[in-house]
């Protein structure tokens, strides 16, 4: 089933949005600067606060509100308590070994978990409930229903990541507001619930279609969508707006690296890898992206303990091909310009599309 346009309508007049347009919540690249940007320019802003902690994100926040009187998101993650497997995680390590060495350094002793989910962390809870921001979206899927009936209560816009129909449903069921349609061709982390399951790798306009046919909610088409004339076929499939990341990483106000930006705008090509975090994430294929014969991975974020750094010693040395360099199968297409100017761009191509 299609959703009403009513009740779609009233999702976007209740964030404010002039442009059916969402700039991804893009941890480590998105920023407060770049979301007041983009709610100032008519779309919906987005930060990331899943890989802070209760200070950041209430510095995060606060500067958001500072720049901009408009609606804007913030999406943590809900991934699963990580395992500690020592031998995994050692066996992990030594693979890894010769990496470290060309850059003189030893590989960690051990892994840590780096990130805390937000069904594991009570205080990022209840700040959210308190600072309330016009939306909060869930990546890698959901908090339990006392939390949700809290942030829903505080007046928030909940939205969360499918990339499936199973996870849709699971969504509509716990009564959120937005489904965002994550297609295989989407840059960073899939927002796969279980990342050890069966993944579909359902391109995004056949996902946008599946869910729009056989659930109730909005839907937000996210994967490859860099121009206008994508935001016009996503719309097409019947989603009622779409998230773009990969398309703002070039803009100024991103905190992407200058060796991040330089591979985007080359036009590299991208793969799918878990080896950097531990968990599957679409990237540019750099020299992370080539290691071959590894062992199993340990969980995510342990993993990216490591991922990350090896990521620093190469950077010491002058190397930037070890860097999460995340980015969508349109990666190709991106332009550098400020946020407010691309989405200006992106709003006069959608009306010629």
């Amino acid at each position: 089933m299609i959703p009403g346009r009513d009740a779609a309508a009233s999702l976007m007049q209740r964030l404010g949005l002039r442009l059916p347009l969402i700039q991804a919540p893009m941890a480590g690249v998105s920023t407060p600067a770049m979301a007041a940007a983009v709610s100032n320019a008519g779309g919906l802003g987005s930060i990331a606060v899943g890989a802070t902690d209760v200070a950041g994100a209430r510095a995060m926040i606060a500067a958001v509100r500072a720049a901009t009187p408009h609606a804007f998101n913030v999406n943590v993650f809900v991934h699963a308590t990580p395992r500690v497997d020592p031998p995994r995680e050692a066996a992990w390590l030594a693979a890894l070994a010769q990496q470290f060495a060309a850059f003189g350094v030893q590989p960690p002793e051990a892994l840590a978990t780096i990130y805390r989910s937000f069904a594991d962390d009570a205080a990022m809870q209840a700040l959210l409930v308190e600072l309330a921001p016009p939306m909060v979206s869930f990546h890698f899927g959901l908090p339990d229903a006392g939390v949700l009936a809290a942030l829903r209560a505080a007046g928030c816009v909940l939205a969360a990541t499918a990339t499936n129909l199973a996870e849709a449903r699971a969504i509509a069921a716990a009564g959120l507001d937005l489904i965002v349609a994550q297609g295989w061709e989407a840059g960073g982390h899939r927002g796969m619930f279980d990342p050890a399951a069966h993944d579909e790798r359902l391109p995004m306009l056949d996902l946008v279609r599946a869910l729009c046919r056989e659930t109730a909610l909005p839907v937000v088409a996210a994967g490859g969508i860099m121009t206008g004339h994508d935001i016009r076929a996503a719309l097409g499939a019947g989603a009622v707006a779409a998230q773009l990341g990969t398309a703002f990483v070039a803009c100024p106000e991103s905190a992407a690296r200058v060796g991040y930006r330089a591979a985007l705008l080359q036009g590299r090509e991208t793969a799918m890898t878990s080896a950097i975090s531990g968990r599957p994430a679409r990237c540019l294929v750099n020299r992370f992206t080539r290691l071959q014969n590894l062992p199993a991975i340990p969980d995510y974020p342990r993993a990216y303990a490591a991922g990350k750094a090896l990521d620093a010693a190469a950077l010491a040395q002058g190397e930037d091909g070890f860097g999460a360099q995340w980015a969508g199968a349109g990666a190709a297409r991106a332009r550098a310009m400020p946020a407010a100017a691309l989405v200006e761009q992106l709003a006069r191509e959608l009306a010629q599309a």
